[in-house]
Order: structure tokens, then sequence, then C-alpha cells
């Protein structure tokens, strides 16, 4: 190990694109057609969001966090655990994030945010909406599209958006775990791409 200096970030992931791309592949299968109404729930929301943020706090807050229970164990837990052996800590992160939002989320809230961070925060939210346009327009398979309420990058992102569309008190501390799975996410994305 005295040559340690020429490993490559790449080198410490324990899949290939192409096996990533299988488990989307395979995982789209399992799951269609629900990736419809689950799409469908999002607009809903973000749509809810965007009309009243007061009104749409509840909903949302329940929402997300049935979204991020399922994913952490649907997920990360029965799939990505076959072929990351830290998938299982990222389910775990998951099952805590879906408590705070139902435990912080759901407490009484200030009044709703002014336009500084109402409109980023529905912006964010509806591209996360659009991330299954990326695998066609990456040159990937609709088999491999991700979708937000069903991938943790998308449910994320989602995630980022609505709370800062959302009137929410604890905002920084619901804001934590899907920041860091967005780096957690985008960096494996990068390394299993470019890097």
């Amino acid at each position: 190990m005295s040559e340690w200096w020429s490993y490559r970030p790449s080198d410490f992931l324990m899949f290939s694109a192409r096996t990533w791309g299988r488990l989307l592949e395979g995982w789209n299968q399992a799951l269609w057609p629900w990736q419809v109404p689950i799409v469908a729930a999002g607009v809903g929301l973000l749509l809810l969001a965007w009309r009243n943020p007061v009104r749409a706090r509840v909903p949302s807050m329940l929402a997300l966090a049935a979204a991020w229970a399922w994913v952490g164990w649907a997920f990360h837990w029965e799939r990505f655990a076959d072929i990351n052996t830290g998938a299982r800590w990222f389910a775990v992160a998951f099952g805590v994030q879906a408590t705070l939002l139902v435990a912080l989320g759901l407490r009484p809230s200030t009044p709703p945010p002014g336009g500084t961070l109402r409109l980023p925060g529905l912006a964010l939210a509806s591209l996360a909406l659009l991330c299954p346009l990326l695998a066609p327009l990456t040159g990937r398979s609709w088999g491999q599209a991700e979708t937000a309420g069903a991938m943790p990058d998308p449910t994320a992102l989602f995630t980022v958006g609505l709370l800062l569309a959302l009137p929410q008190r604890h905002r920084g501390l619901l804001l934590a775990i899907p920041l860091l799975a967005l780096l957690v996410g985008w960096t494996t994305a990068w390394l299993l791409w470019v890097g």
C-alpha cells in the first residue's frame, strides 16, 4: 500500500455504472406503474405549496416522511444493499429523516417565508419532478429513470425544495440529511460517469 496516492476516488466504488443501471432498471420494473401516481402526488403537493404554503405544510411533511421511509426500506435496504455495503446505513438515515419530518415537521410553525426561499424552493421541487427526463437526455434508457418518491436523489431534492418553499420552524435540522444524501448521491454519480 505504499502507492496509495495512485488511487482515484472512483477506485473505492463497489459497483460500476452498468451495475447501477441494471439495479435501476430492475427497481423501476418492479415498481411500475406506481411511478405515475407518485409523480402525480408530487405535482399535487407542488401545486398546493404554490397556492397555499400554510395549508400544504402538514400533507407535505406526511408525504415526504412516507417517501423517505419507503425509499429507505424498499430501495436502500432491500435493493441497493446488494451492491453497496453502506446502503443499510443510508436506509437508517432515511428512516431518521422520515421520523424527523413527522416529529418536527408537524409542530406548529412560523408564518410563510418571504419570496427569498419560497420561489427557489418551488423551483428545486419542480426540478426533482423532472429528474426522470435525465435518463434519456444522458443516453440512458427510460428504464433507468429516477423518480422523486421512489429514488434517493430526486426524493432528497424534492424534500429540499419543499422545505424551502413551506413555512417551517426547524428547517435547518430537517435539511441536514437531505443535503447529505444529495452530496453522497451526486458524488457517486460523478464518480460513475466522470471519475
